[in-house]
């Protein structure tokens, strides 16, 4: 196989007989290793080997120390910032635009750009024609369009923008005095001083040669110009003749310009290799769906090949780093050995999420009278947490099902701390000064539980260092008061660029990296993953405080030189490859377009070479789901038994209206609900919906006419009783509604955050307003209250005569004027009137009501429960929507089309007409050759929790 690295250590080998006597500097150090391994394959005796270094390694010997971490440093722009900006702001906030500051500090000084010039208000002529005669014309005028464009801004967008602008050469110079005091240093400013003091640099004992170069700084330039034209250093330059002879092809862009120089232009080769188009490589395609599918079809890609022993030769790159554990979970079993050179960003791992949610637990946190409440939303994803439901399993299930079953928006600390000795530490409410320590405490605890996991151990170790280091640097700031909220965005931010390195032995097996990794390597069959514009290369967007023009114009790196360098790292993965696949995305990912990369495009028009482009299909099924119908085998037959009074006079349970309301909706989600008990998801509450406020008033109105008995000991509510049930009782009437409907003990406090004062104000003016309905209707007699009534129903089975359990809990019951009301409170606005009897039961029926279905059921339910009664039983309903009408009715009323409505004074009128279209209803339920079929009806299925199940 070509290899550049192998061939450039042939050539030095037969040029210089003595090989300690070299200094081989190369791009990075991966390069470095492979370089010294084909080196010693092709010696053939014993002999001292040549120092291979990287180019920043010289850079810092000659400099004589090493740089700061950007942490440190941002530290110390902050400091100087602090003293030139008349009103700093916090640390975190500064933090962004520190790093991004920084970045440009380093560029200015890496291409050796004076920052006084660079940071100047350039509005008039005589500026320019002074302090930039060292530009050319062409970099004159960028500048000049700079200013005339930005003059047309408005004159706030100017004023921030100068004020800014004008800080930045005062920061730069008083940021480097700080350095030179402190001793610290950006691996900028450590270039800058070596390439300018080159001139004192002293002769090299030994020869340098500069290998497999394609984008030099400024600094790293006039270095090996030096060393070229003082010292004799040789270069060998990585390049192919496609790309460097084609002026259109960005990926030459450096390697044209170096050609023409004085110094760098003599060291290229008389004959420029080509062997991008004489290779002829065999170039594959893929269009996947989704991101997702890349893995698989690497894993396929990998298992079709046969017979191969040399798997370093094959390299699969990542430009994405979240497709590399997808990668490695579908590399086939032939693979033994892979070697991953990338870095996995620790905010990726579940470690981290953990950590993350502890600390934003408590930006929730609250105390409330001494005792310590977390929110019940981060509480519950931390209860979800592995951590700790290993920890303490029951416990943590209790927990949850106890938030739920009580709608606890606040969980107190000591539920939580029932849990043992993992949960105190986690559940704790921080301060500033301890945090450091907490999380250090934390980690160590959750470093011994998870002893068998050495990859989350792994990232467990890289989060534990970086708040070392956090930790250490905040020493040294007296002055910095940490804060949660400062310490939370600080440590999102910080962790964010923590990436856990994977060791291995790179020489040997499956090769896996990221783009950059792969420079002046060769690989017989490359395998490119995310090959999507925006992804490889990846999207145009350089963070940077100097506006393009200006960048432009003092030669420093912008957009078309970074694309060039992705260029020409394509472009020389192609030179040795025999076997080429390239896998993009059809789908938007991340705001991102499936769109394949220009590369792409590129080779299919330029190069002419045989590519086969193939799309990978997800195979879906696009035939509509098949109707679900569950047969009323001897299984579901049994199911239904459980309605079925045994001669005992029990049954397992009953029909409600709300069951024969869903059967007549549709049958299959009666089926699911109530016989395969499949329940609704529930979740904590924290709003107060329809239901939850319908709810807290049927508990209101029970407590407040429950007490009216237990006080005066009657039944009897005349109009007298009304004034002070109004005036006094209402409130403590709510008071325990809501704690009967958050489940709360009797001395628990029902202080639940500013809606429930609001609701509980609401449902004071609704409760008034029902008294005050009351009244005018009074007197009356309370029978019963939120009262259970059951009845024997008799149909005919499949065997004979069968006795059906009905129930339903009137919520009210009362006897006004020799007639019994039932009556039901509804939160919504349900409708009084109905077209007949028939029509309630017609499942086809489009505005069939509900709602008179079941006050209807409540008057057989009580007339079934006392057969001797003769006095009315009139239905009625208090829908909380229409009380404040001035007309408001709450009696049924019968109405065909637009006929004169009749009010139901007696539900024994209906009786006989009810009871037998109940009668055919419960019979069709029952009845074996009547599956639990799907409705036809799409709209009722359209809020159905049910849908999922049935494709709809």
């Amino acid at each position: 196989m070509h290899s550049f690295l192998r061939n450039t250590a042939e050539s030095i080998l037969k040029e210089n007989q003595d090989l300690q006597n070299l200094v081989i500097v190369l791009p990075n150090r991966r390069a470095g290793l492979f370089f010294t391994q084909h080196l010693g394959s092709l010696i053939a005796k014993p002999t001292w080997m040549p120092e291979v270094r990287t180019i920043e390694d010289v850079f810092y010997q000659y400099a004589g120390q090493r740089p700061a971490d950007d942490l440190t440093l941002i530290f110390e722009l902050y400091k100087v910032h602090q003293k030139l900006h008349p009103a700093p702001e916090e640390f975190d906030k500064f933090y962004f635009w520190g790093e991004m500051i920084l970045k440009d500090f380093n560029d200015v000084d890496q291409f050796l750009v004076n920052a006084k010039k660079l940071y100047l208000h350039l509005s008039e002529i005589k500026d320019l024609e002074s302090d930039l005669s060292f530009l050319t014309e062409s970099q004159v005028e960028l500048i000049k369009q700079f200013w005339r464009s930005f003059e047309r801004q408005d004159r706030s967008h100017q004023d921030k923008f100068l004020k800014f602008w004008e800080l930045l050469n005062p920061l730069y110079q008083a940021f480097q005095s700080s350095l030179d005091v402190s001793g610290f240093a950006y691996s900028g400013k450590l270039y800058r001083k070596v390439a300018e003091s080159l001139d004192s640099l002293a002769k090299p004992d030994k020869k340098f040669i500069f290998i497999g170069f394609n984008a030099f700084t400024a600094t790293e330039e006039k270095l090996v110009k030096h060393f070229i034209e003082r010292f004799e250093a040789k270069v060998y330059w990585d390049v192919d003749s496609y790309y460097l002879e084609d002026k259109n092809q960005e990926a030459g862009l450096f390697f044209r310009e170096y050609r023409k120089d004085r110094i760098l232009g003599p060291t290229f080769p008389e004959t420029i290799p080509n062997d991008i188009q004489s290779r002829k490589a065999k170039i594959f395609t893929y269009a996947t769906p989704l991101k997702t599918n890349q893995a698989n079809l690497v894993g396929s890609i990998l298992e079709n090949v046969v017979g191969e022993s040399a798997w370093e030769e094959t390299v699969v790159i990542l430009p994405d780093e979240q497709m590399l554990f997808p990668v490695l979970h579908t590399l086939p079993d032939q693979i033994e050995k892979v070697n991953v050179t990338m870095g996995y960003p620790v905010k990726n791992a579940p470690v981290y999420a953990f950590l993350e949610a502890v600390l934003e637990m408590q930006r929730f946190v609250k105390v409330e009278e001494g005792k310590v409440l977390f929110y019940h939303k981060p509480v519950k994803d931390l209860l979800s947490s592995i951590y700790l439901k290993s920890a303490n399993p029951e416990h943590a299930q209790k927990l949850l099902l106890d938030m739920q079953e009580k709608n606890q928006i606040y969980v107190s600390q000591e539920e939580l701390h029932a849990g043992g000795d993992f949960f105190i530490l986690i559940f704790q409410k921080l301060k500033g000064n301890t945090l450091f320590e907490y999380l250090s405490t934390l980690m160590e605890e959750m470093a011994k539980r998870l002893e068998e996991e050495p990859l989350q151990r792994s990232y467990l170790y890289q989060c534990f260092k970086q708040l070392n280091r956090l930790k250490e640097t905040f020493v040294d700031q007296d002055s910095m008061n940490i804060g949660l909220e400062f310490f939370i965005r600080l440590f999102r931010q910080v962790f964010r660029e923590v990436k856990l390195p994977f060791e291995g032995e790179p020489l040997q097996g499956l090769q896996v990296m990221g783009v950059l990794e792969s420079r002046n390597l060769d690989f017989r069959r490359v395998i490119i993953c995310n090959m999507n514009e925006d992804s490889f290369p990846p999207s145009g967007a350089l963070n940077s405080m100097i506006p393009f023009n200006i960048r432009r114009a003092f030669n420093l790196p912008v957009q078309e030189q970074n694309d060039a360098i992705y260029a020409y790292t394509f472009y020389r993965l192609l030179q040795s490859a025999e076997e080429v696949h390239m896998i993009y995305t059809t789908a938007s990912d991340q705001g991102k377009a499936g769109e394949k990369s220009r590369y792409i495009q590129q080779m299919m028009i330029e190069m002419g070479l045989d590519m086969k482009e193939e799309v990978i299909y997800v195979p879906i099924d696009l035939k509509n789901p098949q109707a679900i119908n569950i047969e009323k085998e001897a299984e579901v037959l049994e199911l239904l038994e459980r309605y079925v009074i045994q001669p005992d006079g029990k049954s397992l349970t009953s029909f409600s209206p709300s069951a024969l309301s869903v059967y007549l909706d549709c049958r299959l989600k009666f089926y699911l609900q109530y016989l395969a008990g499949i329940k609704e998801k529930e979740e904590v509450k924290e709003e107060i919906d329809a239901a939850v406020f319908g709810n807290l008033a049927h508990y209101s109105m029970e407590f407040l006419y429950q007490g009216f008995q237990q006080r005066k000991k009657t039944d009897v509510l005349e109009k007298s009783a009304f004034k002070e049930l109004k005036e006094k009782w209402v409130f403590p009437s709510i008071e325990l509604g809501i704690r009967k409907f958050y489940h709360l003990e009797e001395d628990a406090d029902t202080k639940l955050g500013g809606q429930m004062a609001i609701v509980r104000d609401v449902l004071q003016k609704y409760l008034v307003r029902m008294l005050e309905i009351d009244e005018e209707a009074a007197p009356f007699r309370l029978v019963s209250m939120e009262k259970a009534h059951k009845a024997k129903f008799e149909i005919q089975g499949q065997e004979g005569l069968i006795r059906i359990s009905l129930k339903g809990f009137i919520d009210r019951v009362d006897e006004q004027n020799g007639t019994i009301r039932l009556i039901d409170y509804k939160s919504g606005a349900d409708k009084k009137t109905f077209k007949n009897v028939e029509s309630l039961f017609d499942r086809e029926e489009k505005s069939r009501n509900k709602a008179a279905m079941q006050t209807l059921y409540y008057g057989l339910l009580y007339q079934s429960e006392h057969p001797e009664n003769t006095q009315a039983l009139k239905p009625a309903l208090f829908n909380f929507k229409e009380i404040f009408n001035d007309d408001f009715n709450p009696y049924l009323q019968e109405k065909e089309g637009r006929a004169v409505g009749r009010e139901v004074s007696d539900y024994r009128d209906h009786q006989k007409a009810y009871e037998s279209h109940l009668k055919t209803l419960l019979e069709e339920v029952f009845d074996p050759a009547v599956p639990f079929g799907q409705t036809e009806d799409l709209k009722k299925c359209g809020y159905c929790p049910f849908k999922e199940i049935c494709g709809r």
